[in-house]
């Protein structure tokens, strides 16, 4: 309520502010300090991010009056070109780079089909579409409307690789590189919906 309140009073130019600004540094340390960690149980360690997806949703779109989010729940096949298109062109670089870091590396097991596809599912759902909603319907969106197309671009991008830097037990450089890299592509396939 408090976020909806100083996101709303007074009234805010179309443009992204120092209050929308700080507004997203809340939400985000909120994730990123796990504030709300201990609300939930361990196996329900993702509400915490689904909770404050929904949170910047409603500060953003529904108080804010933010425009252009550009995502649906129904695929069209434009969308799904572009998507794939961006996948293509990030697959070699990302495979290039994860190998020469040591970030990924490739299994001789294959794992089972349907372990494949909760993966996929379990990762989009819960993963991707919170992330892309904040970094690219919201973040990317709002630096547009301050700075520009092409500037709002890689600062998106890096911002986004940087929120990978605690996966693992330090700093994680080498996701933090490649989420980096890959923000690029997600921004472009966001820029072309």
């Amino acid at each position: 309520m408090l976020l909806a309140a100083f996101l709303k009073l007074p009234k805010l130019p179309k443009h992204m502010t120092w209050r929308d600004a700080a507004a997203l540094i809340v939400i985000a340390a909120t994730y990123y300090l796990k504030w709300l960690h201990s609300a939930w149980p361990p196996e329900l360690a993702v509400l915490p991010k689904l909770f404050l997806a929904d949170v910047a949703l409603y500060c953003f779109f529904v108080v804010r009056g933010l425009e252009g989010a550009g995502y649906s729940f129904i695929p069209t096949w434009s969308a799904m070109k572009v998507g794939l298109r961006e996948w293509a062109f990030f697959l070699p670089i990302g495979v290039a780079l994860g190998e020469l870091t040591g970030f990924i590396h490739f299994h001789a097991a294959v794992p089972r089909v349907g372990h494949v596809i909760a993966d996929l599912l379990l990762t989009f759902l819960l993963i991707a579409i919170p992330e892309e909603l904040f970094f690219r319907a919201i973040l990317q969106n709002f630096l547009e409307t301050r700075v520009g197309r092409t500037a709002a671009l890689p600062v998106a991008a890096i911002l986004f690789g940087l929120s990978h830097f605690s996966h693992g037990a330090v700093f994680n450089w080498r996701y933090v590189l490649l989420a980096s890299i890959a923000g690029i592509f997600y921004g472009r396939a966001w820029w072309f919906r």
